[in-house]
């Protein structure tokens, strides 16, 4: 959220997140605020390399371009001392000096000239090659040109490349010569006085900008590179574009605004996969481990200040190993032992909870979109009101009529919820199977808490958080607004309650704290919703094979506006890029003219060939992607690097398992008789490149298995201190023997078998040590291959 804002009026707002100048990200319009509340969430892999994260706050116009009121800028190398923490961010003006990105590659050189009389003169070669990722200019590529210059204390000698048309990776190879120092003897007069000049004050300054014809140039970024690195030395590096150190900077900042954000940032060097294989082991091994408190796994969890941070790479490395449901039912056994009261069972915040959590999110996220995309929809779009709070309701309101409307929602919500078992995912229904029949096992005399047990996840931590939190689970774009996030809210509530086994009973319901959802709840007492959840909480704990009886709706996957390229299915139509919707489900792949409007172009997902990135040189555009099928290729231009790196892996994951992909393509297009790459002169001609992705994998999860363990050894490393504490207090007799001397120290471990746990912290630091050494084996090997000015 964003407070005190200028100007000081009532205005509409809106946030986007910004890699250098491109923008990835975009927040809804908070209308009529000072102080807009967004309570956004974006996760996101970055695909390319950056240097500032940046957050600008606009103003929306309706007839005029959106004002940019200022922005939060961030260092790449700084968003980890702000990372997993809310921080306020004054806003700072924008400065079209210091909006700059991408890079330019440098070749230098300084030569020793003998002139004619015998006398030494020395001569800089500097030989500007191309630049990479400039940004674009009101939406379109660029027209760049460079100035090359000489600058010292008695001189400015500037030259300047061609200008290159619509590109963001220019290509100027264009060398330039600028004479340093002149022999005393030189009769040709000059401007500049270069006899003796210090070497140690010249400096080569290159400026990249965009040209403008009929309007002012814009600065793009510059380098600078003292010539005393050089002396007679040759070499060529990329060099990352700086903002003008002089740029229009007031001594004086008027204050703009602030702006809260919650950044989580990682960023891991992933060694060759042999370097995980100890740490692998000893962590896939955990579910065999006794007491489980012991193994690997859970002291990750026990050493981490926030659970979660040990959790998703945990999850996600177990569910790539096919290692998590017997690890979950451990720590859930051992979750148990504490639980006294059957109402209580799986309520806290626990790593069972959390790890089950987590799996929801990774395995149901396309069991959700099936089941509750179409309903959720319906409601942000075309909401009906159901406010029935005596106290919120507006003037004019029925509040008969609202709960009606409530009650239609909530119907259809949970009618849609308890005909969805046939799509639960089999890994959820192995993990709701294990729950069950711990719950059962702990509490024999309770024949609730086998339902209750499954309920408080499926019911409570699933599809109750994800019809409150549509966004978050990507079933939206964007958080609804006010009026929506309260009809989403209400019906959260009664799924909650729907969902509680035994729930509906009137002593229940006298224990409502809102009287007004008493009232609501007593239109529900019909044995037809107990035993619906019965018999769904049945299906979906239960390690029967489920076949669908005829054929399955397909699943919504991705959505959204894109541009394609005309594929000239018509003699006379235009090769143009028009505006377009996507769609992506588990069957096929299409564009519509609008959203909501019947699809023009259809492609079979079975007919993909392959899913490839398509060289911007094609069509000067970046951001652009091919589709290959049965007829000419589709081309896509994305709006931004994240968008299109989303769009490819989706569609590469729904069709790696296709039996006719290819192996090779063309990473350019065919135009004017030949392809651009290769030069061959047949459009038939089998593709020059080899594919990215030929062998099939996975179709549902994609997980990287060296990512998550190198992510997991950097948490044990940041968190070595607590590994020895922990190894402290199981050589401590106090500990499990007689009082704790130190409870701050030792009390929030749990440690039932010391000589395990022990022997286990053993092994995880000798391993941290181990791969210590290897990083920083490939940190040396780096910086020594490292040049002046290279990223």
């Amino acid at each position: 959220d964003a407070k005190h804002l200028v100007p000081n009026k009532m205005r509409d707002f809106f946030c986007t997140i910004n890699l250098d100048q491109e923008e990835v990200f975009r927040t809804q319009v908070v209308e009529k605020s000072l102080s807009p509340y967004f309570g956004e969430e974006f996760y996101f892999e970055i695909p390319r390399s950056f240097q500032w994260l940046s957050f600008y706050i606009y103003d929306k116009s309706v007839l005029q371009k959106d004002l940019r009121i200022g922005k939060v800028s961030i260092k790449k190398e700084d968003l980890c001392n702000y990372t997993g923490k809310e921080n306020w961010f004054m806003l700072q003006p924008v400065d079209s000096n210091s909006e700059v990105q991408g890079k330019v590659h440098l070749e230098l050189k300084l030569n020793e000239l003998i002139t004619d009389n015998g006398s030494v003169c020395q001569q800089l070669v500097v030989h500007i090659k191309e630049c990479h990722g400039l940004p674009l200019i009101n939406g379109q590529n660029c027209d760049p040109y460079a100035t090359v210059s000489l600058v010292g204390p008695s001189r400015n000698d500037q030259k300047k490349t061609k200008v290159k048309k619509k590109t963001s990776n220019p290509q100027f190879n264009e060398t330039f010569y600028f004479e340093v120092t002149r022999s005393s003897s030189y009769t040709k007069k000059s401007q500049f006085q270069v006899e003796e000049e210090d070497i140690e004050k010249l400096e080569v300054r290159v400026d990249l900008w965009n040209n403008g014809n009929l309007v002012q140039d814009v600065f793009l970024g510059e380098i600078k590179v003292p010539v005393k690195v050089l002396r007679n030395d040759s070499f060529q590096a990329w060099y990352l574009l700086q903002p003008r150190e002089n740029g229009n900077k007031s001594s004086k900042t008027d204050d703009l605004g602030s702006l809260r954000l919650n950044i989580c940032y990682t960023e891991d060097c992933v060694l060759p996969s042999e370097y995980y294989s100890s740490l692998r082991n000893l962590l896939l091994k955990s579910s065999d481990v006794q007491p489980i408190s012991a193994s690997a796994a859970y002291i990750l969890s026990e050493v981490c200040r926030d659970k979660y941070d040990a959790v998703l790479p945990l999850v996600r490395l177990l569910l790539h190993h096919h290692k998590l449901v017997p690890f979950v039912a451990a720590v859930a056994e051992l979750d148990l032992k504490d639980t006294q009261e059957a109402n209580t069972i799986f309520r806290g915040n626990s790593l069972a909870t959390r790890c089950v959590d987590e799996m929801m999110k990774i395995v149901g996220k396309h069991y959700l979109k099936v089941t509750l995309k179409p309903v959720i929809d319906e409601i942000c779009e075309s909401p009906k009101p159901c406010e029935i709070d005596p106290i919120k309701l507006r003037e004019g309101d029925n509040v008969e009529s609202n709960m009606d409307n409530l009650r239609y929602y909530v119907d259809k919500v949970f009618r849609e919820i308890v005909q969805s078992s046939i799509s639960c995912p089999t890994l959820m229904c192995d993990v709701f199977y294990s729950l069950r029949h711990l719950a059962a096992k702990r509490f024999p005399n309770d024949p609730h808490v086998q339902y209750s047990a499954v309920s408080s996840f499926v019911f409570l931590r699933f599809f109750a958080v994800a019809v409150v939190s549509p966004h978050t689970f990507h079933l939206r774009p964007h958080h609804p607004d006010a009026q929506t996030s309260r009809t989403l809210t209400l019906i959260s509530k009664a799924i909650q309650t729907l969902g509680s086994w035994g729930s509906l009973t009137k002593s229940k319901l006298s224990s409502f704290k809102e009287t007004f959802m008493c009232e609501f709840f007593k239109t529900f007492q019909e044995e037809k919703f107990t035993e619906s959840v019965k018999k769904f909480l049945d299906d979906v704990s239960s390690t029967e094979s489920k076949e669908p009886s005829g054929l399955s709706e397909p699943v919504h996957l991705k959505e959204g506006e894109m541009y394609k390229r005309a594929q000239g299915r018509t003699r006379i139509g235009k090769k143009n890029f028009k505006k377009r919707w996507f769609c992506l489900t588990s069957r096929e792949f299409t564009y519509h003219k609008q959203q909501d409007k019947e699809p023009i172009f259809t492609i079979p997902i079975k007919n993909i060939l392959a899913v490839e990135k398509l060289d911007e040189s094609s069509f000067n555009k970046k951001n652009m992607f091919q589709v290959l099928h049965g007829e000419k290729p589709l081309y896509i231009q994305a709006n931004n690097c994240v968008e299109a790196s989303e769009w490819i892996e989706a569609l590469c994951r729904v069709t790696r398992c296709n039996q006719k992909r290819l192996s090779f393509y063309h990473p350019s297009a065919f135009l004017n008789g030949n392809w651009l790459c290769c030069k061959a002169t047949m459009e038939s001609t089998v593709g020059c490149a080899r594919c990215t992705a030929d062998v099939p994998a996975d179709t549902q999860i994609e997980i990287d298995g060296d990512r998550e363990t190198e992510r997991i050894y950097s948490l044990f490393t940041i968190n070595r201190s607590k590994l020895q504490k922990l190894e402290e207090a199981c050589g401590s007799i106090a500990v499990y023997q007689g009082p704790q001397k130190e409870p701050d120290d030792y009390s929030n471990f749990t440690i039932e078998d010391s000589v395990a746990t022990f022997h286990t912290l053993k092994q995880i630091i000798d391993i941290v040590e181990k791969l210590n050494e290897s990083h920083e084996k490939y940190q040396k090997k780096r910086s020594s291959s490292a040049k002046y000015g290279s990223e």
